[in-house]
């Protein structure tokens, strides 16, 4: 006996609702794969580019799915994660630093990370206030950098290095333009290699500050290099940056001598902790005492603070200032008379 018509209708129409049901959850589903596991995290980022990527010690296979992600290495965090499950790879991927290029397969960058870094590096940290000397015997001694071959091309070899922004340096050195930072140095290279790259992170650095109204003062990028390596050297709290280069500034503009003495520890290289008198009649450029104006280049390499420091001062009148306190603070005074007051005040706290 074969079905009513009317039934045979119900039966198709009912294996049609379900047939769509399914095409739906078919479709439901993938949309939900695709957007859990197959949509780029960061669309945009061209393949083929180079890019490093550091993986940390401990790093947790989600925490370097994130990094590759957002590097453009890879599309999408979670589908690494997934992939580097199935291959066997969760919990192997190794640390270290890694020269890749955006829009790998999930397979060759699993590889990668499981094979570990091809490329060797030597971490070594330059802090703010260093000068050329003791950058050469840090990277001499850290990471077998001749130190002579370094100070070489810092303290003379400008024109081997043609940016427009070293055309003013004095006599061809690079004081002051070699940023200090902690850098990962990849064997095998060269003075030169770690000179570009520290030119390179100035660039970068510098590209944070505001010079706009240094310039409308009248002060070049040199001027302003120099003027951030002298509040370096001269503070240790953070907050008396704007405070010293206000005196800097201030006495520029009235024609004063700067009268500082970390300029003059610059050319007593061996004698940096203790200034004498007999210091103050030194016969050189960088002496403030005897000489107008700024000398003729940076005392040291300033970091990202002091250069926001000299092209921002803060408004003030203060013309003076004397270490006062065994934290390093300063007093600061506008007149003559209480920069003495101060100064005693200081005499008795260090007992000098």
């Amino acid at each position: 006996m074969t079905a009513p018509p009317r039934t045979r209708n119900r039966v198709g129409a009912a294996f049609a609702l379900i047939g769509i049901v399914l095409a739906l959850l078919a479709a439901g589903a993938w949309g939900a794969w695709w957007y859990v596991f197959e949509r780029p995290d960061h669309p945009g980022i061209a393949a083929g580019q180079p890019v490093q990527i550091e993986v940390p010690e401990g790093a947790s296979t989600a925490q370097i799915a994130s990094r590759l992600s957002s590097a453009g290495v890879i599309d999408n965090a979670n589908r690494f994660r997934l992939e580097a499950r199935r291959a066997g790879a969760d919990g192997r991927l190794r640390a270290g630093v890694y020269d890749l290029v955006t829009g790998l397969t999930y397979a060759e960058a699993i590889a990668e990370l499981r094979d570990g870094p091809s490329i060797v590096y030597t971490t070594v940290t330059i802090p703010e206030g260093w000068v050329i000397e003791q950058m050469a015997e840090r990277f001499e001694q850290q990471a077998g950098i001749p130190a002579e071959e370094f100070d070489r091309l810092a303290n003379g070899g400008q024109a081997e290095f043609p940016r427009d922004y070293l055309a003013d340096v004095y006599q061809g050195s690079l004081e002051g333009y070699l940023f200090p930072k902690t850098y990962r140095i990849p064997e095998g290279a060269t003075a030169r290699d770690v000179i570009e790259m520290m030119l390179d992170q100035f660039e970068l650095e510098l590209a944070q500050v505001d010079l706009d109204a240094a310039y409308a003062r009248g002060f070049s990028l040199h001027e302003v290099v120099t003027m951030a390596s002298i509040i370096e050297r001269e503070t240790r709290v953070a907050d008396e940056r704007v405070l010293v280069s206000s005196v800097i500034h201030n006495r520029l503009a009235r024609g004063q001598r700067l009268e500082i003495d970390a300029t003059i520890e610059y050319v007593l290289p061996g004698n940096r902790f203790r200034l004498l008198n007999k210091h103050l009649e030194t016969d050189s450029p960088f002496n403030t005492y005897r000489n107008d104006g700024l000398p003729p280049g940076p005392i040291a390499s300033p970091g990202l603070a002091s250069l926001q420091a000299a092209a921002h001062p803060a408004d003030t009148d203060f013309y003076y200032y004397v270490l006062t306190d065994p934290d390093g603070s300063h007093s600061f005074t506008s007149t003559f008379e209480e920069f003495l007051r101060e100064k005693a005040r200081s005499k008795e706290v260090f007992g000098q």
